[in-house]
Order: structure tokens, then C-alpha cells, then sequence
């Protein structure tokens, strides 16, 4: 959480340099890779049932990264993740098969009205948008992400989606940075690069493997918080009361909707759905 906040929160100088689509491209492909370094891509694994979900993988994991990018660029870094933390938060809610839980969806969306103030008249309504793109992203991701999960071990299917999510965004990316590149920009995005995607995914695997998804998403609850204390860090965007009882509304939703502990013992190759942005 720490890795992927700070990478979100560093990334603000290179969106106003080559713009959010073009920092995606950069850092999605700069990150791909790594991947493809670290892993050789499984290709004679994969068969064609698993084209679906590996090709939707990859250009969610494309176009969430460009929304969420495009959100910080107009509105401040914990409102943009509280506003994305929506998507996984309903699918979990959506799981639980229980009436009562979808609570905290909406418990979690009047902590959102919180933090984006609408009665000041100051919400940057395509901000907010593309938040909400994000929001969605996340939701599919999450599915996506499970069911590739449970199909190849380890990096292997990382190393099969982040190319996918390179190319999905260099479709707008690259006109975009087009003519704003330099050694300096390429530098700056492979350090973000690692920062996200390749460390939280990295540490997503190690994690999922010991823990049920709900525990694991219990935990990333403390995301949003995490986005607002690096936001007034290093951006120095300063919450006011009301938007810190909106984060606190938030958190303690994404925490109350899911339960669990130690994962049972697997085969090794089956992952729970990851909770995390795919930044």
C-alpha cells in the first residue's frame, strides 16, 4: 500500500510533463519489462479459454491505470482512491450473498460525498469521473485477476498481462508523450515502475498465498488513509475535518465488509482475487 500510494503521489510530476496516458504507457511498459525479465511468459500453458479473461486482464488493468491517473491529475490523491476503493468494496459486498452487507457500499459512498464537499460547489466533476471509471476497473479486475490467478503460478501470468496493459495504453499514451520525452522523463517512470506495478504485485503474490482474500482486503481497507497522509506529505494537500470523518467512513466500510484469516493450504498455483488498483 505504502509502494503503490507513493508511486501514485510521485507520478504527479511526470502527468503534468507527458500527461496521465502517457505516464501509464511509460510506467506499464517500463514495468512489463521487468516482468518479462524476471519470468518467461507461460505461452504453451495458455489455452484458448484462458484468452478471455487474460486479454480482459490486461486492457482493464490498461484503462484503469490511465483513469486513475487522469482522477489525480484533478482532484487530490485520498479521494481519488477512496472513490476507486468503491469497486472492490461492492464486489465484496456483491459476494457475501447477503443483503445486509451492501451497508457498506454505502456506508463508503457517503464518506466519498465527505471528501468530495459537493455543497462547496468546488468538485471537479471529470475528476470524479474518471474515478469512477476506476471504480469499475477495479471491480472487473478483481474477477479477472482470480480467475488468472487460479490458471498460472507466480509471475507467469504477470508476466502474460502487463504486456497486454502496455499496449492497451500506449494506444492513447503515446500520442500523448509524443514530443515531452527525454532521458530524464524515461528514468522517472522506470523508478515508478517499480514502485508500481512491480513491488505491490510482487508482494500481492507472497501475500495472497498466506492469507484469504477477505483478510487481505480487510488490510488494504487502510489504503485511502494512506492515500490521504502521502497525499498532504509529498502533494501537500491538506483534508479538512470533514474529509478526514469521510476517509475514517471509508476505511472502516472496506474493513466491516469482508472477514477472514489464514488462507487453507493450496497447490500453489491458485491466488485470490488481488484488491489492489493495478497502477
Amino acid at each position: 500500500m505504502l509502494s503503490v500510494q507513493l508511486g501514485s503521489a510521485l507520478s504527479v510530476g511526470l502527468v503534468e510533463t507527458i500527461g496521465p496516458a502517457g505516464t501509464a504507457w511509460l510506467r506499464q511498459s517500463l514495468g512489463a519489462l521487468v516482468f518479462l525479465a524476471l519470468a518467461r511468459p507461460p505461452l504453451r500453458d495458455v489455452r484458448r479459454r484462458d484468452l478471455p479473461a487474460l486479454l480482459g486482464l490486461g486492457v482493464t488493468t490498461g484503462i484503469v491505470t490511465i483513469a486513475f491517473l487522469a482522477a489525480l491529475e484533478r482532484i487530490p490523491l485520498g479521494t481519488v482512491v477512496a472513490i476507486e476503493f468503491l469497486g472492490p468494496l461492492t464486489v465484496a459486498a456483491v459476494r457475501s450473498h447477503a443483503v445486509r452487507a451492501l451497508v457498506w457500499p454505502a456506508l463508503a459512498l457517503s464518506g466519498v460525498v465527505l471528501l468530495t464537499e459537493p455543497w462547496h460547489g468546488t468538485v471537479d466533476p471529470a475528476g470524479v469521473a474518471y474515478a469512477a471509471l476506476a471504480a469499475v476497473g477495479w471491480g472487473v479486475y478483481i474477477v479477472l485477476t482470480q480467475q488468472v490467478g487460479d490458471r498460472f503460478a507466480g509471475l507467469g501470468g504477470l508476466s502474460l498481462v502487463a504486456p497486454v496493459a502496455a499496449v492497451t495504453a500506449a494506444v492513447v499514451g503515446i500520442p500523448q508523450a509524443a514530443g515531452h520525452l527525454s532521458a530524464g522523463v524515461v528514468v522517472t517512470a522506470a523508478g515508478l515502475a517499480l514502485l508500481m506495478p512491480v513491488l505491490p504485485f510482487a508482494l500481492e503474490l507472497l501475500a495472497l498465498r498466506r492469507l484469504t482474500s477477505a483478510a487481505f482486503g480487510t488490510l488494504m481497507a487502510l489504503e485511502p488513509a494512506i492515500g490521504v497522509l502521502l497525499g498532504a506529505l509529498v502533494l501537500h494537500q491538506r483534508p479538512t475535518p470533514t474529509q478526514v470523518l469521510g476517509i475514517a467512513l471509508v476505511v472502516v466500510a472496506g474493513a466491516a465488509a469482508q472477514r477472514g484469516g489464514r488462507r487453507p493450504p493450496t497447490d500453489g498455483r491458485q491466488v485470490a482475487a488481488l484488491v489492489h488498483e493495478p497502477l
